[in-house]
Formats: C-alpha cells, sequence, structure tokens
C-alpha cells in the first residue's frame, strides 16, 4: 500500500504539471480573440486649455518677439540650438536644425 505522502506528491506533481499547459492554452485563446476597438466620447477640454488669455493677437506679438530675441542675441539663439537641436543624434540631421537658425 502507498503511503499518504507518496500519494500527495503524485498529485501534487501531477496538479504542476498541468499549470503549463493551462497557462498556455490561455495564451492561445487570447492571441486568437479579434483586437478590442477602443471607443471614445473625443476629445475632453481640460483646465487651461480654454483660457481667456490666449488670443491670435498675442500669439503674432509672442512669436514676432521671438524671432527678434532670435536675431538679435547671439546668447538666447545659442540656449534656443542647444535646446532644440541638442537631443538630435544624427549629424546630418542635427546640422540642419542649427543651420535653420542662421537663416531667420
Amino acid at each position: 500500500m502507498l503511503s499518504k505522502s507518496v500519494i500527495r506528491l503524485t498529485v501534487a506533481c501531477a496538479l504542476l504539471a498541468a499549470v503549463p499547459m493551462a497557462w498556455a492554452q490561455s495564451q492561445e485563446q487570447i492571441a486568437s480573440r479579434p483586437a478590442a476597438e477602443l471607443v471614445t466620447n473625443g476629445p475632453q477640454a481640460g483646465r487651461g486649455d480654454n483660457s481667456g488669455e490666449w488670443s491670435a493677437q498675442r500669439n503674432v506679438i509672442e512669436s514676432a518677439s521671438y524671432e527678434q530675441l532670435l536675431r538679435t542675441s547671439p546668447t538666447f539663439r545659442a540656449v534656443r540650438i542647444r535646446k532644440e537641436c541638442g537631443p538630435i543624434d544624427d549629424p546630418n540631421l542635427h546640422a540642419d536644425c542649427v543651420a535653420s537658425f542662421q537663416r531667420g
């Protein structure tokens, strides 16, 4: 007659052997499902999206001020070049980025 511990060990081994098979079957079922379609209720406005301070006229004024600083302040231009072109790893793209500041 088999001892209780041998029976328990046999049952435990059988259960452990079944776990990977069940997991693999569940992964196959997940993979065979059609992709879910994401449905939203459209863009959502947050605080600051509709601030009354923005206007087209103000945008034009700020853009002109930025362009003036690029033309007249070498320090400002150097900081902007570092910020905008610095992360570009490709040498050709980096050179094009730096050159774009010289054209303005």
